[in-house]
């Protein structure tokens, strides 16, 4: 089966046809960088990541995009409230985010773009719609995309175009604009408020011009994927959709993917609630990266997902349960072949377990379905061992365990292991083929302290971080 995708604007579930194989581009609504993302933000940004890794592992050359919002109301009351420029505010945030990304294994994006260094790219699409007469000026130079002369407005979040517009981050009567459902494409400058010289008028942009200008900018006026959470459809999406394509006159975005929300015990993630968790906080606490990653992408992405007080306890069993395989395939491989190799079961069971993996992911990323593909790998790779399965057997299922890993990214890297742990492992080795079990059972000790555990097999040392 190739990769199927429900589409937000369609509703439908349909064959991804990308409009060029060579290169599929894949845009994401990325955070506002005026304070630390939290789990529901980073639930968003880790599906965008595994739709990436897995378009890179069906073999489609994929450029992804993730802006980062530098300039918006919020940004400037936090500044203000700080006492410091906008920019050091940001660039503080920004490395927040880059930090929390990587500890989470996102996938680097290929285009990390700000919406302060594309001022002329929102410019030049501004010009556009106001020569088309789909964008007017007001009294004080700000500029509107008109809706009533865009009667396709409402589609992708199937609403009444003549309803009023809710959640918009520009108050209805902040401006004198022609009609409440307008929004802002740029807003004229304000005493005490950044902004730029231009073209159109010294000003800044709206917060949804940014999107559009930047994902055409590195995409093309039309690509293939745009990412976010539900409620971006409207009116962030909704807006896109529209001042793109009436200053192009062509198609957006060929499929829209929308992440449900996250809840916690139950509850929407809200400031109001209380409930907000920061991934920069958990980490802090002393929370697993790897257990955080598998708790916000265990659900299928279309699926409210609730975190609960059980949620990483459960997602640390899963991983120990994977380290464990992983090892005793480590230890297995180091083995020289014998009679009960077993090759051929194996490479059975990691055919059958792969192809059931990516039938989940071509299945609208159904990771619930893909991680049930790897723990039944896991279940009868165990068996296998224990039937006497070798090192060929064993490495044909590391393999695959290795394959779905470049997806699901939750396998233990070497890079993670404490300073110095991999010298001791490599000395116990040593000490262990030497028979010096007094020095093999005081590097074990030591390798405890900085928080290896060691396991002695029939195949070997075995080890797992505490």
């Amino acid at each position: 089966m190739s990769l199927q995708l429900r589409d937000t604007l369609s509703g439908e579930r349909r064959p991804f046809a990308p409009i060029d194989p060579k290169r599929v581009g894949v845009y994401s609504c990325g955070p506002t960088i005026y304070g630390p993302a939290h789990i529901g933000n980073f639930r968003s940004f880790l599906f965008a990541d595994l739709l990436v890794r897995w378009l890179r592992a069906s073999g489609y050359p994929t450029t992804w995009v993730v802006n980062l919002t530098d300039i918006d109301d919020k940004i400037i009351r936090a500044s203000k409230a700080e006492g410091i420029e906008i920019r050091p505010l940001t660039d503080r945030w920004e490395a927040v985010f880059r930090s929390d990304a990587a500890a989470l294994r996102m996938t680097t994006p290929d285009h990390l773009p700000r919406a302060t260094e594309h001022i002329d790219e929102q410019v030049n699409l501004v010009t556009k719609l106001l020569e088309r007469e789909i964008a007017y000026r007001t009294e004080d130079g700000s500029i509107f995309f008109r809706i009533a002369a865009w009667p396709a407005y409402g589609k992708l979040a199937r609403l009444d175009p003549e309803a009023m517009r809710v959640g918009e981050r520009v108050e209805a009567d902040e401006y004198t604009k022609d009609d409440v459902r307008d929004f802002v494409l740029w807003k004229a400058a304000k005493e005490g408020e950044p902004a730029w010289d231009t073209s159109i008028g010294r000003g800044r942009p709206g917060w949804h011009l940014e999107c559009s200008a930047m994902s055409m900018r590195y995409l093309g006026e039309s690509f293939d994927l745009h990412t976010g959470g539900i409620d971006l459809i409207f009116p962030h999406h909704e807006d896109e959709i529209a001042q793109s394509e009436a200053a192009t006159g062509k198609s957006f975005v060929g499929t829209w993917l929308h992440c449900a929300h996250l809840h916690v015990s139950g509850d929407k993630m809200s400031k109001s609630l209380g409930n907000i968790a920061r991934v920069s906080d958990l980490l802090a606490s002393g929370v697993d990266p790897r257990a955080l990653r598998l708790a916000l992408i265990s659900a299928h992405y279309r699926t409210a997902l609730n975190y609960t007080d059980d949620s990483l306890p459960a997602a640390t069993a899963a991983l120990e349960r994977i380290d464990a395989f992983a090892a005793a395939l480590t230890a297995r491989r180091a083995v020289a072949a014998n009679a009960a190799e077993r090759v051929d079961a194996a490479k059975v069971a990691a055919s059958t377990a792969w192809d059931r993996f990516a039938a989940a992911m071509d299945d609208d990323l159904a990771v619930p379905e893909a991680l049930a593909a790897l723990f039944d790998l896991i279940r009868e790779g165990n068996r296998l061992l224990v039937d006497g399965c070798g090192a060929d057997g064993a490495s044909a299922l590391a393999a695959t365990l290795e394959r779905m890993d470049a997806v699901l990214a939750l396998l233990p890297g070497a890079s993670e292991l404490p300073s110095g742990a991999a010298q001791l492992l490599e000395a116990r080795i040593a000490a262990r083929a030497a028979k010096d079990f007094a020095a093999s059972d005081r590097l074990r000790d030591e390798l405890a302290t900085i928080g290896v555990l060691v396991e002695d097999g029939r195949d070997g040392q075995r080890w797992r971080l505490k």
